[in-house]
């Protein structure tokens, strides 16, 4: 089997022309004309998307999640604490500025696990995970429209929520996998 690489030139699409659709505060929209590798063209639909962090906080025990709203999905997901970063904003400085603001918790100890594309067919957003460790307690300053509760969950306590869709979305999905893999090995993996 030959090795994978970084880029597979046969199969590039070169972008013709792109047109903006919507300019929004968290997402643009734009339409690429884009020539295929047989010489046809073909559209695609771009969400652009500044990148966000989450945060896989583990306090003792547990992980440290947040509850809210999400509109999108017209119900409540419980998380783990998450945002998207600023205009140049570090990764590492906004995962600590998210676990501060959405918890109160301040860490000692954090690094990155992973950085992961959420839906490459159509959008670029990059979520940067990281682990923090050696929480002190301080006071949560969420943003004036962020309503949320804090919850501390038990790896028994998070894979019931996942098995009963209280929680459901992907980097809190991966976050609670990489914690048990760290309890039942010594390590997060990769």
């Amino acid at each position: 089997m030959k090795p994978i690489s970084n880029q597979n030139s046969k199969l590039d699409e070169v972008t013709v022309s792109t047109k903006p659709v919507f300019d929004g505060k968290i997402i643009s929209l734009q339409i690429d004309t884009v020539k295929l590798p047989d010489g046809s063209t073909a559209t695609r639909e771009i969400i652009k998307h500044p990148g966000a962090v989450a945060v896989l906080a583990v306090h003792g025990d547990k992980i440290v999640m947040v509850d809210q709203f999400r509109q999108a999905m017209g119900r409540c997901e419980l998380e783990i604490p998450a945002g998207k970063l600023e205009k140049d904003e570090d990764p590492l400085e906004a995962a600590k500025r998210e676990l501060q603001e959405e918890t109160g918790y301040e860490c000692s100890s954090i690094r990155l696990l992973h950085s992961f594309y959420t839906s490459p067919g159509f959008a670029n957003e990059i979520i940067h995970l990281y682990v923090a460790e050696d929480l002190a307690s301080g006071d949560a300053a969420p943003d004036e429209d962020e309503f949320l509760e804090v919850y501390e969950l038990t790896l028994e306590e998070a894979e019931e929520a996942v098995r009963s869709g209280r929680i459901s979305d992907a980097k809190t999905v991966m976050a609670i996998y990489a914690w048990k893999l760290k309890l039942a090995t010594g390590t997060f993996g990769l």
